[in-house]
């Protein structure tokens, strides 16, 4: 009964979230600045995590397929692979989860705790509206461009490390990465971190409009928004692939 009492007011509360917004003009400046601090301030960590990963990737496949009949151009084709369908979205939407969920979590379970969610009800404006819909459409829109930003810094890393270390000639690398490409992959990887980056938004919103007690409940609901986000991305990410990829 818990969980079906969490998913009816989590459906209620989203409800709330996207009905009429009080200004578009205030909704739009708000959604710039989440954008910024949510999005563009994750693009370090995007950045390193993504460069490392590719270089991981291909290494591993290297020492893997070390098969003289198998081409080289294999390791690239590889690489290119998981890095397109899986790393820069799901592996970076469950970076997001811990840098931004809890962020998200923690600020407006904060703004509970010290009664500032009461006081914009007080004056008539909806607050989940107010605080959680910008939250959500930054973050919907910036993290796209974060995974267009993962694919290609993950590449690049898995070309660094395939040169730097002769396990993979560069010429053959790229030749791989170009091989068979089906752009589609792509907007695979889109299309599922945009539902990641509502899925991370919403449930940290959640989790963090409802606490109830003071700061140790904050943080609490912090730990429990990157968890219940965590296992939401995994759960959605076997969903999309059947769906998209069967």
């Amino acid at each position: 009964m818990g969980f079906l009492f969490e998913l009816g007011r989590y459906a209620l509360f989203i409800k709330r979230v996207f009905s009429k917004p009080e200004k578009h003009s205030i909704l739009v400046k708000q959604v710039i600045k989440e954008m910024d601090l949510l999005g563009i301030g994750s693009v370090g960590i995007v950045a390193i995590i993504s460069i490392f990963m590719g270089a991981v990737i291909t290494l591993q496949t290297a020492y893997n397929i070390d098969i003289p009949f198998i081409p080289k151009y294999t390791i690239g084709l590889a690489a290119r692979e998981s890095v397109l369908l899986e790393f820069s979205s799901t592996i970076v939407g469950l970076i997001l989860a811990g840098k931004v969920g809890s962020s998200i979590a923690s600020e407006i379970g904060s703004m509970r705790v010290t009664e500032q969610i009461d006081a914009i009800e007080i004056m008539g404006i909806n607050s989940s509206g107010f605080l959680v819909l910008p939250k959500i459409l930054g973050l919907v829109l910036i993290v796209p461009f974060l995974t267009i930003i993962s694919m290609g810094i993950g590449i690049i890393g898995g070309w660094l490390a395939g040169s730097i270390t002769g396990e993979v000639p560069a010429a053959d690398y790229i030749y791989g990465i170009r091989y068979a490409f089906q752009p589609f992959y792509i907007l695979y990887g889109l299309i599922k971190s945009v539902v990641f980056a509502f899925l991370i938004s919403s449930i940290a919103a959640y989790q963090g409009y409802y606490v109830e007690g003071g700061s140790l409940e904050v943080g609490k609901a912090s730990t429990k928004a990157v968890v219940v986000s965590s296992i939401q991305i995994l759960l959605f990410n076997l969903l999309l692939t059947q769906l998209l990829l069967a």
